[in-house]
């Protein structure tokens, strides 16, 4: 018989803790109040279960990508610890989008936040509406300074 002291508790697969991975999230907002939108979207990230906000980037302004007339974009990058899978850290992003008034109408169009997982530890996904690393991180030298950026901030 085994005394209460020695008692070994086995957890099921669905108990086990879920690893946790780095993800790499690009904001982005050039519509209304542009700072506001990237300070909400921090706290949201911030209080997504089961992840913790390591670290951010300074914002940087940039010029809009994609060609089309519109106005010019604060951007940021975060650093999140999380144990959420990469489709579901897709879907929060979305939904916090949608609390920030983004309406996705057209392609590089303006928005009031866009946020991107530019990268989520070291997984290659490749669905219709999910691409890690993302597919346009060649072409975006300020993405490549925020990892950078976060990077000596891992050290």
């Amino acid at each position: 018989m085994l005394s209460s002291a020695s008692r070994v508790t086995l957890r099921s697969k669905a108990e086990q803790p879920r690893p946790r991975e780095r993800a790499y999230v690009a904001l982005g907002s050039n519509l209304g109040d542009r700072a506001a939108h990237l300070q909400r979207a921090r706290e949201a990230l911030s209080a997504l279960p089961d992840t913790e906000l390591l670290a951010a980037t300074s914002i940087e302004e940039t010029a809009p990508l994609g060609g089309m007339e519109q106005p010019s974009y604060l951007n940021q990058m975060v650093l999140l610890d999380t144990a959420l899978e990469p489709r579901a850290l897709l879907e929060r992003c979305q939904a916090i989008e949608r609390q920030e008034g983004r309406i996705r109408t057209e392609r590089w169009g303006a928005r009031t936040l866009d946020l991107d997982i530019v990268r989520f530890g070291d997984r290659h996904v490749h669905e219709e509406d999910l691409i890690i690393p993302h597919p346009e991180l060649a072409n975006r030298d300020f993405w490549r300074r925020e990892l950078a950026e976060l990077s000596s901030d891992e050290r």
